[in-house]
């Protein structure tokens, strides 16, 4: 009992303490209670509210107003008070747009800020307002600043503002074109039928609406020289579902370019086999494909890491092929249910290989999918592979496989009773009207 005193005393002589800190701190100054009465005021259609602005640059209009006061005035030494513009957006649905334009005295550069673009077309979630105090009238008053915006003044050079302008509206209206792209894709892929045959409509609409200027397209398109071998390339590229290719290559390497099919963004992430294969680990069938697990030991006999890794996340990368059309087939749902594919790997397979309207693989994205597993198998195996493991994982027989490898302009040859396919440079594709005449 005797020890609560003493405890509440303590606290009493601290918080005196720190009160006359604080007074020692504010030099002093006592605060002032003051009864005001506070007068609200609303927006006004005819007028333009405060406006409040900042400059994030560090320029300060006081202190050069500051010094011209101070320096005597001359014919040299005219004052340079900033000029301060505001522009409004006379449309009707626009009226609330506003533009500050601050221009300091003996300078080229503005500053410019407005309500609609930059910092202040952020979402905003609370009430900007002006306090004005006048202490001898006794009077609080409340403004509501211009947009409910606080302007942040940027620095523009003079003489490029035109450019500037320019170049913002010319970004908004690709940005616009781009988004409305985007959407028009979304809605093929996952519109229902009414808004897919509403979005063709607007497509044809828009054709024929153009159809001047579809004329004089016309024209031009008449004037320009085809590169015939080029067109009778891409044909083949879509008769025979091959992936991007060069028909003038001087070597396999650059015959079928590994960049054109793993993209740049896919690198990062294909890193699990080779994190298996330093850590000891071994790779079984049960989650990886033949092809893959009689692969692997190519990586002890590489001495360059970076080919090593390059090596490995081909690897990785048939594995993700493998295991996507497991995830499509009937028979082998499990199996490429468990097996985790990197989402932007799995955006890029439904984008080559899948139809938005089917849950199954339709014949011709099969074909283009194992042209894909075939060529990657190509650069493991140094463009000379024995497909018998590769048509085990691919389920389908020798047989099937060799028109496939022949579709893509390899060759097979026979040594040691193994027939292996080999990718001969230039590119030769057979013709399409000796398929047809065989299968006949």
């Amino acid at each position: 009992m005797d020890e609560q005193p003493s405890a509440s005393k303590s606290r009493t002589q601290k918080s005196k303490k720190r009160s006359r800190d604080d007074n020692q701190n504010s030099g002093g100054a006592k605060h002032e209670n003051l009864q005001v009465k506070i007068q609200l005021f609303q927006d006004q259609p005819n007028k333009i509210p405060p406006l409040v602005a900042y400059f994030p640059s560090g320029y300060n209009p006081q202190s050069q107003q500051r010094q011209d006061e101070e320096e005597p005035h001359n014919q040299n030494n005219s004052p340079k008070v900033p000029k301060v513009k505001v522009f409004r957006n006379m449309a009707q649905r626009k009226g609330n747009r506003l533009q500050v334009v601050v221009s300091p005295g003996g300078s080229n550069v503005d500053f410019v800020g407005s309500s609609f673009t930059g910092e202040a077309a952020a979402a905003q979630v609370c009430r900007y307002s002006l306090g004005v105090l006048d202490k001898e009238a006794g009077t609080l008053k409340i403004i509501p600043i211009a947009t409910n915006k606080i302007f942040r003044l940027e620095p523009r050079v003079r003489t490029a503002e035109t450019a500037n302008e320019e170049a913002s509206n010319s970004t908004k209206s690709e940005l616009t074109a781009n988004r409305m792209d985007k959407l028009g894709e979304l809605t093929a892929l996952y519109g229902t039928k009414r808004e897919r045959k509403k979005r063709k409509d607007a497509i044809n609409l828009k054709k024929e609406v153009d159809s001047e200027s579809q004329k004089s397209l016309d024209k031009k398109i008449e004037e320009v020289a085809f590169d015939k071998e080029a067109l009778a390339n891409t044909s083949s590229l879509i008769a025979r579902n091959i992936p991007p290719h060069d028909v003038s290559a001087t070597t396999p390497l650059e015959a079928y370019p590994l960049d054109k099919i793993i993209l740049k963004g896919d690198w990062d992430f294909l890193g699990d086999i080779y994190k298996l294969w330093q850590g000891g680990e071994k790779v079984e069938t049960n989650a990886y494909p033949h092809f893959v697990c009689n692969r692997i030991r190519k990586l002890d006999a590489i001495e360059d890491e970076t080919q090593q890794w390059k090596l490995s996340c081909i690897l990785s990368y048939i594995t993700h092929l493998m295991k996507f059309r497991d995830q499509f087939s009937m028979g082998h749902v499990k199996s490429g249910k468990k097996h985790i594919i990197p989402s932007i790997i799995h955006h890029r397979f439904l984008n080559l290989f899948t139809d938005p309207e089917s849950k199954i693989l339709a014949s011709e994205k099969i074909n283009l999918f194992i042209s894909y597993v075939l060529v990657l198998a190509l650069h493991v195996d140094g463009f000379r592979t024995d497909p018998s493991d590769i048509a085990q994982d691919l389920r389908i027989s020798k047989v099937d496989l060799r028109q496939h490898f022949l579709n893509l302009g390899c060759k097979l040859v026979h040594q040691n009773s193994i027939l292996y396919a080999t990718l001969p440079v230039p590119l030769n594709f057979p013709s399409q009207n000796i398929r047809r005449k065989r299968r006949q």
